[in-house]
């Protein structure tokens, strides 16, 4: 049997080799940990993001677009799913951590700027806690947070555990549908001298919050989840990403971005 320094040279070795990861029994501890970490809050996120659209089967204001979010409902809760089972293979009981929760809580109010806390005990990206209350913003949640979730997936893409980097390929396919479908709302709501300026009031929430999930610049545990390649760049690389690709559909759509300040 090998030591947990052996078992961590021969694991590192692997991963500074590009190759994957296959099975706990070749990770160390600390490895499990930081892996179990990255997708408890994927797969929180899945689940509430889930029950947070919902509503909008119904509320939506046509036939087709009930449909349509069905379909993003239905997505949601299969990545979801997808996500508890890879946890399952990583020795996290489902079941129990599932019950302790309520991911249909949405602690913050719609006029709330909570930065980057997180007010519950599950593992959601903090966006999760706000209440979706109009269609402008379930549109701009599709829009901006569906994109900043496939930015965050890319590294994912390349990762060094493969049960996950094989799941997200199928994950990442359909979050991108989901992305066109925002950005289909957004350029139609745009075009629109009577529905731009409520769209760019939805703009100005959730632009701002989508920006405040990637997690602080140059943190010690992103350098740690980029150490075991579980993501390949600092936070605020993918941030960055995120805002050139958004700032270049809005500019032609006659929208503006607001500025967005780190947490101090």
């Amino acid at each position: 049997m090998l030591s947990t320094a052996e078992l961590e040279q021969q694991m590192m070795a692997k991963i500074e080799a590009g190759q994957r990861i296959e099975a706990v029994d070749e990770m160390t501890d600390d490895y499990r940990e930081q892996l179990t970490n990255l997708m408890l809050m994927q797969a929180d996120s899945e689940l509430a993001g889930c029950y947070g659209y919902m509503p909008w089967i119904q509320k939506a204001p046509t036939i087709e677009e009930k449909f349509a979010v069905s379909n993003i409902v239905r997505d949601e809760m299969r990545h979801a799913l997808a996500m508890y089972n890879l946890l399952e293979r990583v020795g996290v009981d489902i079941e129990a951590h599932i019950k302790q929760h309520d991911y249909n809580s949405r602690g913050a109010e719609a006029t709330d700027n909570i930065g980057e806390k997180r007010l519950g005990e599950d593992k959601r990206v903090n966006i999760f806690y706000y209440p979706i209350d109009t269609w402008y913003d379930f549109i701009m949640f599709n829009f901006c947070m569906d994109r900043g979730a496939g930015h965050q997936l890319e590294d994912v893409r390349q990762c060094s555990y493969g049960p996950w980097a094989r799941e997200i390929e199928k994950i990442f396919k359909e979050e991108m549908m989901h992305v066109a479908h925002g950005n289909y709302w957004v350029k139609k709501l745009a075009e629109n001298p009577e529905t731009k300026p409520e769209l760019q009031q939805a703009l100005d929430k959730w632009y701002i919050r989508t920006m405040n999930i990637f997690g602080r610049a140059g943190s010690r545990r992103n350098a740690i989840y980029r150490r075991y390649r579980l993501k390949v760049r600092d936070n605020d690389a993918v941030r960055q990403a995120f805002h050139e690709e958004v700032l270049g559909l809005t500019s032609q759509w006659g929208l503006t971005l607001p500025e967005w300040q780190p947490a101090q």
